[in-house]
């Protein structure tokens, strides 16, 4: 019988969440011995190529390509983790939220201190995905099955939540786990 497959992804965030899985030490030898690695920058596989049982989300939905690659995660993974403040609540990155997307990559490419910039032009490639007007929390796009607060959720609060999914046992986060006073 094959292993359950685990797919992680980072949106719009820092990879603070991705830190904290392999903040999980030796334990993660202990999870590729009954989960398969799939499509994760942890196993460097890109695209999905079987389905998995858990997907892992980072960041939340800043641009075109972040939609669409959550939607894909949907799509390929039975159970979806939304993992982080950016993720559950848009983090820092909805900051920009408060900002018109035009004064914002003003902001960013013309008139930043640290910036150098002569022709003020901002960038409008076709390859650059397209921003959305808000930064969204990944729930706003497509239905999450469970939430990891922290930022970044601790590798002990990543554990217990994984392997609670891949034992079927329902997850159960003691609140030293979430709280965060």
């Amino acid at each position: 019988m094959s292993k359950p497959r685990l797919a992680t992804c980072s949106l719009a965030g820092c990879f603070g969440c991705h830190m904290s899985i392999l903040d999980i030490d030796e334990r993660i030898l202990e999870l590729a011995e009954v989960i398969q690695f799939h499509k994760s920058p942890i196993t460097d596989i890109k695209t999905f190529t079987e389905h998995c049982r858990i997907g892992l989300v980072e960041g939340g939905c800043a641009n075109e390509e972040n939609v669409e690659v959550l939607r894909a995660f949907r799509r390929n993974c039975d159970i979806l983790v939304s993992m982080g403040d950016c993720a559950t609540m848009g983090g820092i990155p909805a900051l920009r939220n408060f900002v018109e997307i035009e004064e914002c990559l003003r902001e960013a490419y013309v008139d930043g201190p640290s910036t150098h910039n002569p022709d003020g032009v901002i960038p409008r490639d076709i390859e650059l995905p397209l921003l959305l007007d808000k930064v969204r929390p990944a729930h706003e796009v497509v239905r999450m099955d469970y939430f990891l607060p922290g930022c970044p959720p601790s590798a002990d609060t990543i554990w217990a939540a994984v392997t609670a999914l891949l034992s079927e046992s329902p997850v159960d986060l003691p609140y030293p786990l979430v709280k965060y006073d």
